[in-house]
């Protein structure tokens, strides 16, 4: 039995980059022999195992033959005949096909580490075209790797991927697993510009506009380190109401993605009035103030609204979060209990009453 750490952790570091999680490949094994040396299964698909020790995952070395449509429809082949030349020439990008012995040595048969030399994206094989996850996770890799070229023949493959409807297949919980990725890389618009590229933005996040000032303000997110539901809600400010529906976000992702577009909204009402002195209407101040809290449900959900402020000036570059928390501290100092109690029980009295109290206590803040 021959053990072999591949893909990833040899990858980066041949680049000279930190160590993840660490991925082996055992050759000359069965799912017999493992579970006698105390490894326990977890794939589900073909066999993975988790060390006894130190539960890193151990897969046997596979083969994989197309048997239908989509990403799930492969059939494999695990055992004591698969050599590690075979499972290296089923994976995705020649920068992922490689391996290192036990002494130290590479087992480098697809050119991978020239590819990485080179800083370019490259696919191992013609089956690439038959795995559609492959081009979302190219355009994610794209995204972290954001000095690397992709070769001219992969983007030809996945145009092929799109033109032939194999990217139809893939299931909203894939496409968001790999989007979460891209998103938190620090270049995360370059994922969205290579499935621009290739033509599967449509046909894998239908409704998602991507476009210059997306683009810009989601670079200010990663650039300033927003999280995840911060970056996200950044991508999909002008995008359709039902993406959030296709993408199976999370729902803190979906909640400031659907909030974001209306405090930006307030946002610039707010800034128009301050610049139009002669506007009959004012659009700031405390009512205006207090709305705009109440919008976002700040008063129940600071931090949240806190995160949303982060992402808005993101776009606008001008919003001050430390005078929004300001006003919002004041705004919550008020005892909605206390002011329900004084006043009788009459819930169009409590709710008038405890907007009034709102209203000064921001007054004060002026």
């Amino acid at each position: 039995m021959e053990v072999y750490i591949v893909g990833g952790a040899v990858r980066d570091d041949l680049l000279g980059l930190a160590a993840g999680d660490r991925d082996w490949v055992v050759v000359g094994a069965s799912p017999e022999i493992m579970a006698a040396r105390g490894f326990t299964p977890v794939g589900g698909d073909f066999p993975v195992f988790l060390h006894p020790r130190t539960h890193e995952e151990y897969a046997l070395a596979r083969t994989e033959r197309k048997s239908g449509r989509g990403y799930r429809g492969f059939v494999f082949h695990a055992g004591p005949d698969v050599s590690l030349e075979d499972d290296l020439r089923r994976r995705d990008l020649t920068v992922n096909a490689i391996a290192r012995a036990p002494g130290g040595a590479l087992i480098d048969p697809l050119g991978g580490a020239a590819d990485a030399r080179a800083r370019v994206l490259r696919h191992v094989g013609p089956a690439f075209v038959e795995d559609p996850v492959r081009l979302l996770r190219l355009a994610r890799f794209a995204a972290r790797f954001h000095d690397f070229s992709i070769a001219p023949e992969t983007l030809s493959l996945c145009r092929a991927l799109v033109r032939d409807g194999e990217v139809d297949a893939l299931v909203p919980e894939r496409v968001w697993q790999e989007f979460a990725k891209g998103l938190m890389t620090d270049h995360p618009g370059r994922m969205f510009d290579v499935l621009v590229a290739c033509g599967a933005l449509d046909r894998v996040a239908p409704g998602l506009v991507w476009n210059e000032d997306v683009a810009a303000g989601l670079a200010q997110g990663a650039a300033r380190g927003l999280d995840l539901a911060q970056r996200h809600a950044l991508l999909c400010r002008g995008s359709a109401s039902g993406l959030q529906d296709r993408l199976r976000a999370p729902s803190a992702c979906r909640d400031l993605a659907r909030l974001l577009p209306g405090l930006l909204a307030r946002l610039a009402a707010a800034g128009a009035a301050a610049r139009d002195a002669s506007a009959p209407t004012p659009v700031d101040g405390p009512a205006a103030w207090l709305a705009l809290l109440e919008s976002c449900d700040a008063l129940r959900r600071p931090e949240r609204f806190e995160a949303l402020l982060a992402a808005a000036d993101c776009v606008r570059g001008d919003v001050d979060p430390a005078a929004w928390m300001r006003r919002l501290a004041a705004a919550r100092t008020v005892d909605a209990g206390a002011v329900a109690r004084a006043a009788g029980g009459d819930p169009g009295r409590i709710r008038d009453e405890v907007r009034a109290a709102r209203l000064r206590a921001l007054q004060a803040d002026i």
